[in-house]
């Protein structure tokens, strides 16, 4: 026969159900908190990638946009080194745009951190080249052997030759058109292309 338990041992056996019954409560409380920390977090850091994708977006076109303004504008004929500074930008832009999309449609978040890291490495490309312009500018080396470019120059035409020779800054590789607090475009290339690619590492780091 089994022995018949005592009041006391029912007691116990009910205070063991109700302290299991709050551990579990108390388990589940602290799993739920978590889960809600984490995806506070993964929403802050998202919002934060989409706030470093508009900056580093916004920052690139506004530099090529005013390195075309003095070429259409100022008449300051960019040379072939001038030109092949802009080509991060002009790969980096549609990126960038790719990397706020990715973040507006909550796509994955590596996506967007592949997209920004790839950004970030095309301006330090652009920084590179910058520092080699201004080197050259500077006489710290030889520039290259040819300064040829496609840019609109020098009109063919008498008729708007000696307008052209007035308005227009004929290119050179080596001797800096302008300068801006001691600084040639290159010069600012070169701050410019370090200040983004910061931003865009930096956004590409948030986890």
């Amino acid at each position: 026969m089994r022995p018949v338990a005592s009041d006391g041992d029912l007691q116990r056996d009910r205070s063991y159900i109700r302290r299991r019954h709050r551990v579990n409560g108390l388990r589940h409380s602290v799993h739920a908190a978590r889960y809600e920390v984490l995806m506070i977090e993964a929403s802050v850091a998202q919002r934060q990638q989409l706030l470093f994708a508009l900056l580093v977006t916004l920052g690139m076109a506004a530099t090529v946009g005013g390195a075309l303004g003095f070429e259409h504008i100022g008449g300051y004929i960019p040379c072939a080194l001038c030109l092949l500074q802009r080509d991060p930008y002009y790969y980096g832009i549609p990126l960038g745009i790719l990397a706020i999309a990715t973040s507006v449609l909550k796509l994955p978040a590596w996506t967007t951190r592949a997209l920004l890291g790839i950004v970030g490495v095309l301006m330090l490309v652009g920084a590179g080249i910058g520092v080699y312009h201004a080197g050259a500018e500077w006489h710290f080396w030889a520039g290259p052997s040819t300064c040829a470019t496609t840019a609109e120059g020098i009109s063919s035409n008498v008729g708007d030759l000696l307008g052209d020779l007035d308005a227009k800054h004929a290119p050179s590789c080596t001797d800096a058109a302008l300068r801006i607090l001691g600084l040639s475009f290159a010069g600012w290339n070169v701050i410019a292309s370090l200040i983004l690619a910061a931003i865009a590492l930096r956004g590409a780091a948030k986890a």
